[in-house]
């Protein structure tokens, strides 16, 4: 039955909200995957389409999600041409888990578990101890990083099982609490360059008969935040390390498997008041709010004691129609953060969680300048932010 013209739109549905593959299609299945195939005690093949292989290599490339090699043939011609390999030749992407943000992502990769239980369950976060907003990207106020992330990343446990295990990144990353929390294990080898990376990454999986090598690379990200990835700053990096991942894949070793994957999409968010909505400059969405947190397309929000309720009502009044509006209980039953939940993550989950749906998102012009100066942002749960690659290349 049609609407009637003078009824307010109903919100959208959290059933149409696309939950991440955690379990056999996500970021936090892939390390447990390729560990299990190097017979790394207490890992199972949870990606079933892989093939083991006795030297795996992972390189990451922050913010090139599937969309964006799919729709950049001619400035990625080899990572296009990979992208019948994803996911063990099924031409098929991975999800990277909600939020869709580096900081979670690289956790979940690093840990081999969901944000539910790892808990770096976006960008910011409540702390309920302190009553604090962390940055977990940054890791600002400073937490004790193994009472925030309890869990051994599976490069430690490849590492003790004799699996010649190896970081190759930016020297600055070599002592971050980021990197302590979800990528440590083995050595930690810093480059400044592209090429250097890919170069030692190289070396570095032929040094054993079993290897797990992982290596990054930062700047399709940041360009893309910055310019959006509508610019020709943005194609510019695609096209650099398009032939960085070449230049990787010609310097595998025998019995290797490269696996290219990302921590998340990103989108272009225009720069007008219907699709950059200023949480510091509206009344209705601050009223009862003590916290904001999250980032522009996936908001944690905290309500004053008692507030809960209201905010959840308001929130989805306001911005139903354009966001995925759920209080946190809900969330959580969505699966949006996994399959469990710890007990120490369930209060750092805000009260509502706001994923957008639209080209959409929630700034905050006061309290996060930056931020709300970017052109490209990522996040919530759409497609163009949630799948990732995860081509491969074998020797």
């Amino acid at each position: 039955m049609a609407q009637p013209a003078w009824q307010d739109p109903a919100p959208l549905p959290l059933d149409t909200a696309p939950v991440p593959e955690y379990g056999g299609g996500s970021l936090a299945d892939l390390l447990p995957t390729l560990a299990a195939g190097q017979e790394v005690p207490g890992f199972s093949a949870v990606i079933p389409e892989l093939a083991p292989a006795d030297r795996n290599c992972v390189f990451l490339i922050d913010g090139l999600g599937w969309e964006q090699i799919t729709a950049h043939p001619d400035e990625a011609p080899f990572l296009h041409s990979l992208l019948p390999t994803s996911r063990g030749g099924t031409g098929r992407p991975i999800t990277a888990g909600f939020p869709s943000t580096t900081a979670t992502s690289l956790a979940s990769v690093g840990t081999g578990l969901p944000p539910g239980e790892h808990g770096l369950a976006g960008y910011t976060a409540l702390n309920p101890e302190t009553g604090e907003l962390m940055n977990q990207l940054r890791w600002q106020p400073w937490t004790p990083p193994k009472a925030w992330q309890p869990y051994p990343t599976v490069f430690r446990l490849a590492d003790a099982a004799g699996v010649h295990t190896a970081q190759v990144s930016a020297p600055t990353f070599e002592r971050t609490p980021l990197t302590k929390v979800a990528l440590s294990g083995g050595s930690f080898l810093g480059r400044l360059s592209g090429e250097d990376r890919m170069d030692v990454a190289a070396q570095r999986l032929a040094a054993g008969d079993r290897s797990l090598v992982y290596t990054y690379y930062s700047e399709v990200d940041g360009k893309g935040h910055r310019f959006g990835v509508d610019s020709d700053a943005w194609r510019g990096q695609l096209m650099y390390v398009d032939g960085l991942a070449r230049r990787l894949a010609e310097q595998l070793p025998p019995r290797s498997a490269l696996y290219i994957t990302a921590d998340h999409g990103m989108i272009d968010i225009p720069f007008d008041e219907q699709s950059r909505i200023d949480f510091d400059e509206d009344w209705e969405l601050r009223a009862g709010v003590s916290l904001l947190g999250g980032e522009g397309r996936a908001r944690h929000v905290y309500a004053v004691p008692g507030a809960q309720a209201d905010v959840l009502a308001v929130w989805r009044e306001v911005l139903g129609e354009q966001f995925w509006v759920a209080g946190r209980d809900e969330a959580i039953a969505a699966g949006w953060f996994g399959p469990r939940i710890d007990e120490r993550v369930y209060g750092r989950i805000g009260d509502v969680v706001a994923a957008a749906h639209d080209d959409v998102i929630i700034t905050a012009s006061v309290n996060e300048p930056n931020e709300s100066a970017m052109a490209g942002v990522h996040g919530s749960l759409t497609p163009v932010e949630q799948l990732v690659p995860l081509l491969e290349v074998r020797s």
